[in-house]
Order: structure tokens, then sequence, then C-alpha cells
């Protein structure tokens, strides 16, 4: 029929019409929380080009995970900023590093929330890099025991799910591997595994202090020109043991998103990275748009491209949105 029997306006005359026919609906559980931990007691250092975002220290950790929760928001993505860095990053691995106290104080105060960890060496190498350095290569096989090791320590600390973002081959593998050897075959890891060489991190290193000290990662992150490739990430990813696959970032990639939903049946999730944030936050603050509409659209997109979870540094403003 076409118009004017019909007329689609008709459902979108009022906001309850508009509810009753939405075909995507965000929800507090779709999304997963990061949240920068560094040593000491007190600490609530706000990242300048992240507003709202803060280092802390473990004790305001804990107290800002506690507020998650309570805003039904399911998990939490933790980040670790060591004291001391070397060659190696074997604070990522050590048993008293920031990420491990992190955890087991977490997973103590409010053991219903899902701790999720970053399994990466860049916060924690003196380069900057993700990976074990010779001549200025970064060699992949020797980094795949430094990482297994990590995520190994992450779990025997309390993680209920690592994430590996360092983009090296046969990472998942040697993590899966190593998990299943020490016992923690239930703990699943979440892959980020398509994982670009996107200008959108800027933030993000600033926050995490990994800014690499020469050269970029565009040997081992994904060329932003690529989309099959990236089916091919992540169907290895999958082939190794990953139980939730990721595509980072999501705004410039929501095509790789659908397409990855589409081809697989496991859990996609989608980072909202940064960049991201920090571009909607400046034009806030000049006055150029509405911040709240536009978080709510960009979040809605990334669902509606097919991403089951979204890791994003909106998720408590969001919820306090939906929960109204």
């Amino acid at each position: 029929m076409s118009f004017p029997k019909q007329r689609l306006r008709r459902m979108r005359q009022t906001e309850n019409f508009r509810k009753l026919v939405r075909e995507t609906q965000l929800s507090p559980d779709d999304f997963i929380y990061p949240l920068f931990a560094v040593h000491g007691k007190g600490i609530k250092k706000e990242i300048p080009s992240m507003p709202g975002n803060y280092q802390q220290s473990i004790d305001n950790i804990v107290k800002d995970a506690k507020e998650t929760y309570s805003l039904g928001i399911p998990s939490v993505l933790l980040f670790g900023i060591p004291e001391h860095k070397d060659q190696l990053g074997s604070e990522a691995y050590a048993k008293k590093g920031i990420i491990q106290q992190a955890i087991k104080a977490i997973k103590d105060k409010i053991p219903e929330l899902i701790v999720i960890t970053d399994v990466c060496l860049c916060e924690y190498t003196s380069h900057g890099h993700c990976g074990v350095i010779k001549n200025g290569k970064i060699l992949n096989d020797p980094t795949l025991q430094l990482l297994a090791k990590e995520a190994v320590s992450h779990a025997k600390a309390g993680a209920d799910i690592v994430a590996p973002s360092d983009m090296m081959d046969g990472r998942v593998s040697a993590i899966r591997n190593a998990l299943d050897k020490e016992g923690f075959i239930d703990t699943p890891i979440m892959s980020y595994a398509a994982k670009y060489a996107s200008s959108f991190y800027g933030p993000f290193r600033d926050a995490a202090e990994s800014t690499p000290k020469f050269g970029d990662r565009r040997t081992y992150q994904m060329d932003p020109a690529n989309a099959r490739e990236a089916i091919r990430e992540v169907a290895l990813d999958i082939e190794e043991g990953a139980d939730i696959v990721m595509v980072k970032p999501a705004l410039s990639y929501l095509d790789i998103i659908y397409r990855v939903k589409n081809e697989f049946n496991l859990p996609v999730a989608a980072y909202n990275v940064s960049g991201e944030f920090s571009i909607i936050k400046a034009g806030a603050k000049l006055g150029w748009i509405d911040e709240k509409r536009m978080m709510m659209e960009v979040l809605t997109s990334i669902k509606r491209a097919g991403a089951d979870l979204i890791l994003t540094y909106f998720a408590k403003e969001a919820a306090k949105i939906l929960k109204v």
C-alpha cells in the first residue's frame, strides 16, 4: 500500500507511540564501565581529556564500582597504571600488581559485580608497546608467554573474565591453554578480536599512560581500511577459544559490528572508545550539541548495529537516564 493509506508518521505522534514500536532497546545491562586503578590511597585524579573519568586508588575504585553496580550496570573493566615500568611489563603479572589488588578489593566488597580485566602489556612496559621488543621490533611469540602469565595472575586474583587487547597472533589460544592448565576452565575470554589502529584512542593513552615511546601500533593492530580481515581475525579467535568477541572502536566500525554479528553465533562486544567519548564532551562544553541526546543516540546506534555488550565511559550517565 502506498500513500495516503500508509502514513508512517502515525506511529511517531507521541513518545508513547514511539516507545510502542521502538526496535532497539538500551538497558544498563548492556554496559561495561572502564576504570583506571593506581597505587596509593585517597587518589581521584581527573583525566583532563576524559571529563568525569579518573585515575583512582583502590579505595576509590571500590566506591566507584559500588555506584556502578547500584545503577544496574553488571560489569566493570579494569586498567592498571603501575608504579614502575620495565621492558617486559613485569608488574602486569606481579602477584601484588595494581590490577591484582584491585580485583581482590572489588570482589571482596561487591562479589556480584563482574570484574573484567584488560590483558595487555602496554600500560606496564617502559616503551609503551604491547609486546616484547628486540631491535625495535615487536615480537609476537615471546609476548604470548607473558600475556598468558598475566591472564592467569588475574584469574588467581579473582577476575571473572579476562580480555586480551594486545592483538598478537595466537594469544587467545595461549591464554586459554594457560587458564585451563591452572584449573580456570570456567574463566571466559573476551577477546579484542577486531581492534583497529585508530586515531580515536588518544585520550585513553593519557588515562593509561601507555603512549608508545617510538613508532606506533600499526604492525599489530588492524588497518582501518580492512573489513574482510576483521572476519578472519574474529574467526581465528573463536577457533582458539574466545567466549566473547569485541570490535574496537565502535562508531567508525558499525559496519564491522554488523558483519561480525551476522557471521558468528557468539556474544559481540563493542568499545565506545575514549576519542568517541571526548568528542561529545568537548562539543557539549562548547555548547554546540545536546550532550545527552547525542550520547544516547550513539549508544543506540552501537546496539542497533549488533553489539550485545557496550564498553563505554558513558555507562553511568546513560544508566541514570535509562533508570528514570
